[in-house]
């Protein structure tokens, strides 16, 4: 159990490398966490300091997702090796939701961190290919037509876990498990969103292909 409970925090560890505030770093000490919305993600990137900005944001939010789950878990550390004991499909998941909770309760920036929506669709692509576009499909298409991301990213998590509820169980309990939990989490993380989109004080992001012009959260 050792291993996983090192790869685990190595998770952890490196989902708490923010890529919003990276970037952040090499433009000079831009902290976007005290512009716009507050949040440390790409929709705040995007709308407080740019298009290469929130691309450089994302590129590490997502990256990093995929690295803990397709480097850590079949890697023999030094002095710990591989331990025949630990389930190989519970340490990925293990090792993928380390990731995830790094980036929402970062240790580096004081636990305050990102809602994670970068982050869970790089670790969905990887474990789950097939599900991947689809969930990025209906994303686009809920801020198409709502302009809400928070809605957006909720309902793309939440979808995952249906479907991955409905069609590979019960083969693949830890991922279905590992998917309730990005799900959930990610509710918590907009908890403020939806109550601002329930009251009708959301903002919204800029409508795709210019159908509208309001703001993004």
């Amino acid at each position: 159990m050792l291993e996983l409970g090192i790869k685990f925090t190595l998770a952890y560890l490196l989902g708490s490398i923010l890529g919003a505030l990276v970037v952040g770093q090499l433009r000079g000490g831009v902290d976007i966490r005290k512009l716009g919305s507050g949040n440390a993600g790409g929709t705040n990137a995007l709308r407080t300091q740019g298009a290469w900005f929130a691309a450089g944001v994302m590129l590490i939010d997502i990256g990093k997702g995929i690295l803990a789950a397709a480097v850590l878990p079949p890697l023999a550390l030094p002095g710990i090796g591989i331990d025949p004991v630990v389930d190989r499909e519970l340490l990925l998941m293990a090792c993928a939701l380390g990731v995830f909770l790094g980036h929402i309760f970062p240790v580096w920036y004081g636990f305050k961190g990102g809602k994670g929506g970068a982050t869970a669709a790089g670790l969905v692509c990887y474990l789950v290919p097939a599900l991947g576009a689809g969930v990025i499909g209906l994303w686009v298409l809920v801020v198409f037509f709502t302009g809400y991301v928070g809605l957006a990213t909720i309902a793309a998590t939440i979808a995952a876990a249906v479907w991955i509820g409905l069609f590979m169980l019960p083969g693949s309990p830890e991922l279905f498990g590992f998917s309730c939990c990005v799900a959930g989490l990610t509710i918590y993380t907009h908890r403020a969103n939806i109550v601002r989109m329930v009251q009708g004080k959301e903002s919204r992001f800029a409508r795709f292909f210019g159908l509208g012009s309001r703001r993004g959260a």
